[in-house]
C-alpha cells in the first residue's frame, strides 16, 4: 500500500511561504524550515526535492494569491477604473494582519536573488503576469470609455505596477495611517484625472 504523507502539504507551503517572505531565501536555513514545517530534513527533501524547489513553490503560491486578490478587487468594483483605484486605496492599511510583511514578497525576492539567474527569471515572470493583468484592466477601462484610447495600456500598467509595489514598500516605513491614506488617495486620483482630462477635451472640441 502507498504510504500516506504525515504532513499537510497546503499547510506546509503556507508556513514556508511565510518564512521565506519574512526572512528571505538566503537567510532561511534548513533548520528554520525544519522548525517551521515541523518536518525532518529527509521528509522536507522527499516532499519538495530541495530548498530552491520549495522556494519556487511558495513564489507560485504567493503570486497566485496576489493575482486572485487583484482580480477580485477589480472585477468586484462598479467599473474597471474604479477597481484599479480600489486596488491602490487598499494598500493604505499599515497593518500586516496575518501577513509577515506589508512589502511584496516578489519584490523582496527580486532584490535578494538578483544574481541568481533562474530564480530571478521566475520572479520576473510572476511580475510580468501582474503587469499583464493590470494592462487588461486598463484596456477594459478604455473600452468602457473611462480612459482615453490615446493612452498606451502597457505604459499605464507599468506605472500602476510601480505605484502598487512602491506603496507596499512605503508601508514598511510609514507609521502615520493618515499620511499613507493620503498617498494612496493621491495616486488613485491620478487615474481619475486621466479620464477627466479626456472627457474635458471632448467637451471643448464639441463646443
Amino acid at each position: 500500500m502507498a504510504r500516506t504523507p504525515s504532513y499537510d502539504r497546503e499547510q506546509a507551503l503556507d508556513a514556508a511561504m511565510t518564512l521565506f517572505w519574512r526572512k528571505g531565501y538566503h537567510a532561511t536555513s534548513l533548520k528554520d524550515l525544519e522548525t517551521t514545517l515541523r518536518m525532518k530534513p529527509g521528509s522536507i527533501y522527499a516532499a519538495f526535492q530541495s530548498k530552491e524547489a520549495l522556494f519556487r513553490a511558495t513564489l507560485d503560491r504567493y503570486a497566485a494569491r496576489m493575482a486572485d486578490d487583484m482580480q477580485a478587487t477589480v472585477s468586484g468594483a462598479d467599473s474597471a477604473l474604479t477597481g484599479l483605484q480600489k486596488q491602490l486605496l487598499s494598500l493604505a492599511d499599515l497593518t500586516p494582519r496575518d501577513k509577515p510583511s506589508t512589502a511584496c514578497m516578489l519584490v523582496k525576492s527580486l532584490l535578494e536573488v538578483s544574481q541568481e539567474g533562474e530564480l530571478r527569471d521566475i520572479v520576473r515572470t510572476h511580475l510580468d503576469r501582474v503587469q499583464q493583468s493590470l494592462t487588461e484592466a486598463v484596456r477594459a477601462a478604455q473600452d468602457a470609455g473611462e480612459l482615453p484610447q490615446s493612452l498606451e495600456p502597457e505604459r499605464v500598467a507599468r506605472r500602476l505596477q510601480t505605484y502598487i509595489f512602491g506603496l507596499k514598500i512605503q508601508a514598511q516605513r510609514e507609521s502615520d495611517p493618515e499620511r499613507m491614506n493620503q498617498l494612496c488617495q493621491d495616486l488613485a486620483g491620478e487615474l481619475a484625472r486621466l479620464g477627466a482630462a479626456d472627457r474635458q477635451a471632448v467637451t471643448v472640441g464639441e463646443g
